[in-house]
């Protein structure tokens, strides 16, 4: 009888970790967004199975409520986009940092076994060689990844002092209920008729479908695997042309491709060395990455699929205290 909480858990991926983690068997789930970014929709079909929490990791107090009695706590809320980190720093730096912090203080007092962090592949930024191992040099070139850097530290330290702390680096991950990145930017751009943008047309992705992400995720958290970081990725480098391309094929349609400067915060190679996850963690890996790409096309094109199917009932949905100012700032954002 597993008690979690997931931090981020009505994001993109927080929600369907929520949905693996109910799938997996577990019974007493602590769901925490403060709703900045995450949607009361992408937990539609299963919220009232879990315990929905609004509030904000920057708030003390409410982490406190929130991890008593937890066993392993997933921490996936943070302002997750690298332009807006770069727009707003102060933001930024006080979710991802300071909200981190908290988590861990709050997960240690309170006894949990185990916290997951989800880092990014951000913390390399432009890699000397690909593909890129866990032992590469840590040297982001955006706020977001210099955040999540800081928030590998401190997990450090925690492990150091006893607490069992995972990181797992993501890939650029896809699938369903995600928006404002790449693929369903380039999916909605190609249904309405409109050129999909690329911002310098030379950038090359390692893309990796949520799925292969939520199992990481649950073996990290759940099972007797070694406590180690991690890079969770398809290990298979993308050209974002090629993607471009690949969106416009499976949508049917006719829209042009435009290219503009680069965006210098922006990251431009990347592929992930996954052979130490797919050791340790046994993760099964598809030969083609974009092989569930018609799936997000599919949700995207009839969004009832990931519709709030319940959204008279709110049993399971309740406030826990005001965020103070002297612990919180803007909201931040959720995975």
């Amino acid at each position: 009888m597993t008690r979690v909480l997931v931090t981020g858990a009505a994001g993109f991926i927080g929600s369907h970790l929520c949905e693996g983690l109910l799938s997996r068997g577990v019974r007493d789930l602590v769901a925490l967004d403060n709703f900045s970014r995450g949607r009361m929709q992408n937990l539609g079909r299963f919220r009232n199975s879990l315990t929905l929490i609004e509030g904000d990791v920057r708030d003390r107090r409410v982490l406190e409520e929130v991890t008593k009695d937890r066993d392993v706590v997933y921490h996936l809320a943070a302002q997750s986009s690298v332009m807006t980190a770069e727009e707003d720093r102060e933001t930024s730096f006080s979710s991802n940092v300071v909200g981190t912090y908290n988590l861990l203080a709050a997960a240690e007092k309170a006894g949990a076994e185990r916290v997951v962090f989800t880092s990014s592949r951000e913390v390399y930024g432009d890699p000397l060689e690909l593909p890129v191992p866990e032992s590469a040099p840590l040297a982001p070139k955006n706020m977001y990844g210099a955040s999540k850097v800081a928030g590998e530290a401190i997990c450090s330290a925690f492990r150091h002092a006893g607490l069992d702390t995972r990181i797992l680096r993501l890939s650029n991950v896809y699938g369903p209920r995600d928006r404002d990145r790449v693929i369903p930017l380039f999916i909605g751009s190609a249904q309405s008729g409109h050129a999909l943008t690329l911002f310098g047309g030379e950038q090359v992705l390692d893309l990796v479908w949520v799925g292969v992400v939520v199992d990481a995720l649950l073996k990290a958290g759940l099972d007797d695997s070694a406590a180690e970081t991690l890079n969770i990725g398809g290990g298979i480098g993308t050209p974002i042309k090629d993607l471009a391309n690949r969106v416009l094929l499976e949508t049917k349609s006719s829209s042009s491709i435009s290219v503009l400067p680069s965006r210098s915060p922006e990251v431009t190679r990347f592929v992930a060395d996954v052979r130490r996850a797919q050791q340790v963690l046994n993760l099964k890996l598809p030969r083609d990455p974009l092989s569930h790409l018609a799936d997000v096309v599919r949700s995207m094109r009839d969004p009832h699929e990931i519709a709030d199917r319940a959204a008279s009932s709110a049993s399971s949905h309740f406030k826990v205290s005001t965020p103070s100012p002297v612990d919180t700032g803007p909201g931040a954002g959720s995975r």
